[in-house]
């Protein structure tokens, strides 16, 4: 008997490698931020970065899809802003990806619940909630 090629999908891995406030994060350099500090409590600080690495491995030209649900920032208007969303291709078979945002002015619409996830094939792979409070709240937790 004759037996067909396995035509199974590799499994594909990711794990997450770091959450909570990262360095700066410069979109145009291939380097990702440097982790500081894990946390989901986030304080209300201009240029506070913050979000989390997963690595991903096996998904090399894959779409990955990733969101930030953001408390409703207001744009120009003073309308509430979308999520924010979009895609890249997976680059590598072992990847390293940051999803982020910073804090900027003003901080009152930027305080509350962020919510952060990663999609690939239609499953999501790495989510998680950071809650950006007044930064005297953390001063006063620590």
């Amino acid at each position: 008997m004759k037996r067909e090629p396995s035509l199974a999908k590799k499994k594909i891995q990711t794990r997450m490698r770091t959450f909570g406030i990262h360095s700066k994060w410069d979109g145009e350099s291939k380097e990702l931020p440097r982790f500081i500090r894990s946390t989901t409590t986030i304080p209300a600080r201009v240029d506070v970065e913050f979000g989390f690495i997963v690595n991903i491995k096996g998904a090399k030209n894959q779409e990955l899809v990733f969101c930030i649900d953001h408390p409703g920032i207001k744009d120009e208007r003073g309308k509430t802003r979308e999520p924010f969303d979009g895609s890249v291709y997976v680059k590598t078979n072992d990847w390293n990806f940051y999803l982020g945002d910073t804090i900027w002015d003003p901080i009152e619409d930027k305080l509350g619940p962020w919510q952060m996830w990663l999609e690939l094939d239609g499953n999501i792979i790495a989510e998680k909630t950071f809650d950006v409070v007044s930064a005297a709240d953390v001063a006063e937790a620590s």
